[in-house]
């Protein structure tokens, strides 16, 4: 299998940092800075939550599963977009989910100092 569907994204991202933001729609968010990425996020996050909700009280229908699926991507790619505009490779988030794996979240969450 070749490189993760994530690191592959990550490198366009990368690319695009060069691009033209009248061209690119990633370009125009990275040109709007972090806050701007963020409030995309924050917008994604919501309607993926919204679908999540609408799923649980009719978890055999198959279009709201399809939105949840498409919310959940459209969540995942401005995610990777406000990665890509601090240069955090998403191999430091697959290591860290990886530390993470087995430990309850209690425990993590409490080795953080939270």
């Amino acid at each position: 299998m070749g490189k993760h569907i994530l690191n592959r994204l990550y490198d366009i991202l990368q690319v695009r940092k060069g691009a033209d933001p009248e061209g690119s729609y990633v370009a125009s968010l990275y040109d709007k800075g972090a806050a701007k990425i963020a409030e995309k996020i924050r917008e994604e996050a919501e309607e993926t939550i919204v679908e999540g909700l609408r799923l649980e009280k009719s978890p055999g229908d198959g279009a709201i599963r399809k939105a949840l699926t498409c919310e959940s991507a459209d969540l995942v790619f401005h995610l990777m977009v406000l990665l890509a505009h601090h240069d955090v490779n998403p191999d430091e988030v697959f290591a860290e989910l990886e530390r993470r794996f087995g430990i309850s979240g209690h425990e993590e969450k409490a080795s953080r100092g939270q």
